[in-house]
């Protein structure tokens, strides 16, 4: 079997396994994973306004609470539907919340991780991450900055991880590029590309809806899928000669699904420039770690003696089209019904 016969086996099959990934999760998980949210901001001294956000499936919602384990006294809490969220809101009074354990009860029966983060009179914020095998915590007198990193860094990775779009959208690439050195254009357009508005729409700068923005995301897919089938067809237009100029396009759009997914948990006061930095940072790993699992099966496919007939070849192209082209569709309803 020639190598030109393997890589392209080997396409076909990480297209595939992907499809399969894809199907098997539920199309609302189709672009990311959102934990839940807590937030604490201290108003006056010792009281706090509470924001308690809960993403939904469908009618059905998580039955998570915070909880401390100080004496606290909460007002009666108004309850509203966003997005695909329950949203809380009250008022908490607490004397001396530092060094209270806060534990969001129920969550250990779950698979949904909670984001906390608490904002002091002073200035000082302690940010947390809680999963269903760590669901309790101590408050501290502060946040540090290494907690910090670390914590935006997890999120970064795990949303690139679990934006399946964003994934399919690497990989249609992947199939479109030959040679390394374009290769390394194309990944570092990309990168530049959704960096840059990533921090501008984080950072306030730049503002653009968000349900367009998923559509077109969707829809970038379609297009980068149908370029795989035109070169399959000796028609190489724009994309296949120079991908890193479809990668850097597109990621610019890409960058604004990144900010739109951070605006969910929000950024710590007082740390944003470094949370901003190792989210994004954390995006690029998980990017770079599904790169190489990709390019791990092209060395693999090496040693595979059986060539794969015309038709297979084609299958994942206008698999990842399909999809990406249904993804289309449905978020430009849910857009419309909005």
């Amino acid at each position: 079997m020639t190598c030109v016969a393997a890589i392209r086996l080997t396409r076909c099959l990480a297209a595939a396994w992907l499809l399969l990934l894809l199907f098997s999760v539920p199309s609302a998980m189709a672009h990311e994973v959102r934990p839940a949210y807590l937030e604490l901001h201290e108003e006056r001294p010792n009281e706090f306004s509470v924001l308690w956000k809960v993403p939904m499936q469908g009618e059905m919602q998580l039955g998570l609470k915070p909880q401390f384990s100080g004496e606290t006294r909460s007002s009666m809490p108004i309850s509203r539907t966003v997005g695909g969220a329950a949203i809380e809101s009250w008022t908490l009074n607490a004397q001396g919340l530092r060094g209270q354990t806060l534990t969001i009860g129920g969550l250990e029966a779950t698979m949904t991780d909670v984001l906390a983060r608490i904002e002091y009179m002073d200035g000082t914020t302690w940010t947390r991450r809680f999963t269903p095998r760590d669901p309790a915590a101590v408050i501290p007198v502060g946040d540090t900055a290494t907690n910090v990193a670390g914590l935006y860094l997890k999120l970064g990775i795990e949303h690139i991880l679990f934006g399946i779009d964003h994934l399919l959208f690497v990989l249609a690439l992947l199939m479109l590029t030959r040679g390394r050195m374009l290769l390394v254009k194309t990944v570092t357009a990309f990168t530049v590309a959704h960096s840059l508005t990533l921090a501008l729409a984080t950072l306030g700068l730049f503002y653009v809806p968000q349900a367009p923005v998923e559509a077109v995301i969707a829809l970038s897919i379609v297009f980068v899928a149908v370029e795989i089938v035109r070169r399959q067809q000796g028609r190489e237009g724009v994309a296949a000669r120079a991908p890193w100029i479809v990668a850097f396009s597109f990621g610019l759009l890409h960058g604004f699904g990144f900010a739109g997914a951070l605006s969910e948990v929000g950024l710590p006061a007082g740390h944003i420039p470094l949370a901003l930095l190792f989210f994004n940072l954390g995006v690029e790993a998980g990017q770079l770690i599904f790169v190489a699992a990709v390019m791990a099966l092209l060395v693999a496919a090496r040693r595979v003696v059986l060539t794969p007939p015309v038709w297979a070849l084609r299958v994942p192209a206008y698999s990842i089209g399909t999809l990406a082209m249904f993804w289309t569709i449905q978020r430009i309803a849910m857009f419309s019904i909005s």
